[in-house]
Protein backbone atom coordinates (compact mmCIF):
# COMPACT_ATOMS: atom_id res chain seq x y z
CA UNK A 1 0.00 0.00 0.00
CA UNK A 2 1.29 3.85 -0.78
CA UNK A 3 1.31 6.32 1.71
CA UNK A 4 -0.01 9.05 1.19
CA UNK A 5 1.65 11.96 2.41
CA UNK A 6 -0.20 15.32 3.71
CA UNK A 7 1.33 18.53 3.16
CA UNK A 8 0.13 21.37 5.03
CA UNK A 9 0.95 24.87 4.32
CA UNK A 10 3.59 25.83 6.75
CA UNK A 11 3.78 29.57 7.15
CA UNK A 12 7.13 30.49 7.96
CA UNK A 13 7.82 31.88 11.55
CA UNK A 14 7.32 35.71 11.88
CA UNK A 15 9.63 38.47 12.87
CA UNK A 16 8.16 40.49 15.61
CA UNK A 17 11.15 43.42 15.19
CA UNK A 18 8.79 45.92 13.42
CA UNK A 19 6.63 45.71 16.67
CA UNK A 20 9.26 47.75 18.45
CA UNK A 21 8.98 50.57 16.61
CA UNK A 22 4.67 50.36 15.99
CA UNK A 23 2.55 53.20 16.83
CA UNK A 24 0.47 51.05 18.82
CA UNK A 25 2.91 49.81 21.25
CA UNK A 26 1.28 50.99 24.77
CA UNK A 27 -1.87 51.65 23.73
CA UNK A 28 -4.68 50.18 24.80
CA UNK A 29 -5.34 47.38 23.06
CA UNK A 30 -9.43 47.89 22.94
CA UNK A 31 -9.07 50.87 20.50
CA UNK A 32 -7.33 47.61 17.99
CA UNK A 33 -9.92 44.62 19.37
CA UNK A 34 -12.78 46.29 20.66
CA UNK A 35 -14.97 44.91 23.67
CA UNK A 36 -17.70 42.50 23.24
CA UNK A 37 -20.96 43.24 22.34
CA UNK A 38 -19.78 46.59 20.89
CA UNK A 39 -22.14 48.28 18.76
CA UNK A 40 -21.71 49.62 15.39
CA UNK A 41 -21.66 53.29 16.08
CA UNK A 42 -19.00 53.00 18.57
CA UNK A 43 -16.98 50.42 16.53
CA UNK A 44 -16.82 53.08 13.63
CA UNK A 45 -15.70 55.54 16.25
CA UNK A 46 -13.05 53.12 17.79
CA UNK A 47 -11.75 51.92 14.22
CA UNK A 48 -11.49 55.76 12.70
CA UNK A 49 -9.43 56.42 16.17
CA UNK A 50 -7.19 53.14 15.69
CA UNK A 51 -6.80 53.58 11.84
CA UNK A 52 -5.36 57.18 13.10
CA UNK A 53 -2.73 55.85 15.31
CA UNK A 54 -1.88 53.43 11.89
CA UNK A 55 -1.59 55.99 9.84
CA UNK A 56 1.12 57.44 11.17
CA UNK A 57 2.75 54.74 12.31
CA UNK A 58 6.25 53.75 10.77
CA UNK A 59 5.63 49.99 10.38
CA UNK A 60 2.56 50.09 8.62
CA UNK A 61 3.19 48.00 5.61
CA UNK A 62 5.11 45.43 8.51
CA UNK A 63 1.96 45.01 10.35
CA UNK A 64 -0.76 44.86 7.54
CA UNK A 65 1.78 42.28 5.84
CA UNK A 66 1.67 39.85 9.06
CA UNK A 67 -1.83 40.57 9.17
CA UNK A 68 -2.79 39.58 5.77
CA UNK A 69 -0.99 36.59 5.41
CA UNK A 70 -1.35 34.85 8.30
CA UNK A 71 -4.61 35.69 8.19
CA UNK A 72 -5.23 37.74 11.03
CA UNK A 73 -8.67 37.67 11.52
CA UNK A 74 -9.76 40.22 14.24
CA UNK A 75 -8.71 43.58 14.91
CA UNK A 76 -7.55 46.48 13.01
CA UNK A 77 -3.76 45.58 11.88
CA UNK A 78 -1.63 47.85 9.41
CA UNK A 79 -5.27 50.34 9.17
CA UNK A 80 -7.34 47.84 8.15
CA UNK A 81 -10.15 46.04 9.39
CA UNK A 82 -11.53 42.42 9.42
CA UNK A 83 -13.32 43.31 6.30
CA UNK A 84 -10.97 45.30 4.39
CA UNK A 85 -8.02 42.67 4.91
CA UNK A 86 -10.17 40.36 3.65
CA UNK A 87 -10.20 42.36 0.55
CA UNK A 88 -7.06 42.97 0.64
CA UNK A 89 -5.71 39.57 0.88
CA UNK A 90 -8.37 38.35 -2.22
CA UNK A 91 -6.96 41.58 -4.22
CA UNK A 92 -3.07 40.09 -3.62
CA UNK A 93 -4.23 36.35 -4.36
CA UNK A 94 -5.80 38.06 -7.79
CA UNK A 95 -2.92 40.32 -8.72
CA UNK A 96 -0.42 36.69 -7.96
CA UNK A 97 -2.81 34.31 -10.07
CA UNK A 98 -2.63 36.76 -12.52
CA UNK A 99 1.32 36.64 -12.90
Amino acid sequence: MSQVRRQSAVLPRPNWGWQDAAACRGEDLLLFFGPDGERQPEREIRERKAKGVCAACPVRLECLNYAVSRPEKYGTWGGLNEDERSAERRRRMRRANAA
